[in-house]
């Protein structure tokens, strides 16, 4: 998988798993952006074949839906949708 990474503060793992064309998932980069966090996300509706399973099985891993967006933090916990509250609150802001 390849994730483009953003520069900020390193609040933990940061892994975001969007669609390029999710109002939810552009909102969610764009709050972590304005929180000034260190991330990486991948655009999961940009991949094909086996890069495209391997992500999915990833995101399944944490979300079984498989629904967008798909945020991890340090491994340890999911957040799925735009929920800025738990966001601020898993990575301590």
């Amino acid at each position: 998988m390849k994730f483009e990474h953003v520069e900020g503060k390193n609040k933990g793992k940061i892994v975001l798993f969007a669609l390029s064309t999710c109002v939810w998932c552009k909102r969610t980069k764009q709050f972590l952006n304005d929180l000034g966090v260190e991330y990486d996300y991948i655009f999961v509706d940009n991949l094909t074949g086996s890069e495209k399973v391997e992500t999915m099985n990833e995101v399944e891993k944490w979300n079984p839906r498989c629904s967008f967006p798909t945020l991890i933090i340090n491994d340890e916990k999911c957040i799925v949708g735009f929920k800025e509250g738990q966001i601020r609150e898993a990575l301590g802001l």
